[in-house]
Parts: structure tokens; sequence; C-alpha cells
């Protein structure tokens, strides 16, 4: 679990801000100031918050896409059996 957090934090921490179309420029503030702490972390949040709406869009966009497999399975079993019961009705 810890091995896993931190993974997850030095993933974010490592992202390059060029991989963003926005960028915001930090190096206007002194190294270890407020000001260019505060612009670090905005970006770190902002990164962080695109990276989590990907993953909802990825994942609703594969949800719909299996659902609507299960769903022609389901009508393609349904008139099967719908077939099978004229036949068995008709006789």
């Amino acid at each position: 679990m810890k091995l896993l957090f931190i993974l997850f934090t030095l993933f974010f921490l490592n992202i390059d801000s060029i991989s963003f179309a926005e960028k915001t420029d930090c190096k206007k503030f002194k190294k270890f100031s407020a000001e260019y702490f505060k612009c670090k972390g905005n970006l770190i949040k902002d990164k962080t918050i695109s990276a989590g709406q990907n993953i909802i869009k990825d994942t609703k966009n594969y949800q719909k896409k299996e659902w609507s497999k299960e769903k022609k399975k389901m009508l393609e079993k349904k008139n099967k059996i719908n077939k099978v019961k004229k036949k068995v009705l008709s006789q």
C-alpha cells in the first residue's frame, strides 16, 4: 500500500507541464518563495483534476460500449426465444 502511494505521488509530481495545453510560468518567482509554491501547487492541482476527468470520461465510454454489446446480445436471445415460441404455438 505504501509503495502504491509513493508511486502515485511520484507520478503526479513528475508530470511535465509541456504535456498540457495551458502552461503557467512559475520561473518568474524566486525558487523558495510563497508565490512559487502557490504557483506549483496550482499546476499540480490542475493536472490532477484534468487527469481525473480523463479517467472518468474513458470509463464512461468503455461502459457505454460494453453495455451496448450486452444489450445487443440480450435482444438477439429474446428474438430467438420469440421465434421458438411462435413455432411451438403455431403447431
